[in-house]
């Protein structure tokens, strides 16, 4: 069987340290790199790391790489601007996709988001949206873009409101049920987000939180 290489970013988050548990233990890959500000308290012979600044990605030559998972991405209060969260959520994964495909990478997967619109008013979805269609430019052979729901996980970092809609959407879970809008856990979208890179076919694919659920089961 074909074996490929990964580049992780984000793997200190939710999905992002999830979904390195599920390549390190993947047989499709033969090495897994972590892009990240700072090491992880980790180590797996398959594993490599690499501490960046996002900020200047753009002078960073990264490792030769098949396929890039993006799991970037922070949070309006978080971040304490919009300024801030753009430079994140937009700068830093767009910074990510084109030193990605400087290294060769064919693949590319970002965990974006549930109502991303590039014309949407909703700032948070207009960024995100921007962030989707930019990284369409860059010419991956094939580009995959995931929009989850509402994750349920345990986070590093508290995060009140979120736990409050959490707790307001598992009372209404039943009614939720057929809809992409239900909340989705983050191991789920982990394993999703592997098998999406799996099957992955030319062109962008995007996957909303209902497929996500069938396809992480």
């Amino acid at each position: 069987m074909e074996t490929r290489t990964a580049l992780v970013a984000g793997a200190s988050g939710l999905v992002g340290s999830l979904l390195l548990d599920e390549l390190l233990e993947s047989p499709l890959y033969r090495e897994v790199c972590s892009l990240g500000r700072r090491p992880l308290p980790k180590q797996h012979p398959k594993l490599s790391q690499r501490t960046v600044d996002f900020a200047q990605l753009e002078s960073e030559a990264l490792p030769s790489v098949d396929d890039v998972f993006c799991c970037l991405g922070t949070t309006l209060k978080k971040a304490g601007s919009q300024e801030a969260f753009r430079a994140v959520d937009h700068g830093a994964v767009l910074a990510l996709g084109r030193a990605a495909r400087r290294a060769g990478a064919r693949r590319f997967l970002l965990v974006s988001a549930l109502g991303a619109d590039p014309r949407s008013r909703i700032f948070y979805n207009r960024v995100k949206g921007e962030a989707e269609e930019d990284l369409k430019s860059l010419g991956f052979e094939s580009l995959v873009l995931l929009r989850p729901s509402l994750l349920l996980g345990e986070r590093a970092e508290s995060r009140p409101g979120e736990r409050a809609a959490i707790a307001v959407t598992k009372v209404l879970g039943p009614l939720l049920r057929p809809f992409s809008g239900r909340p989705i856990e983050a191991r789920t979208v982990a394993r999703a987000m592997l098998a999406l890179a799996r099957d992955a076919a030319g062109g962008t694919r995007v996957a909303l939180s209902g497929e996500l659920q069938e396809l992480g089961k």
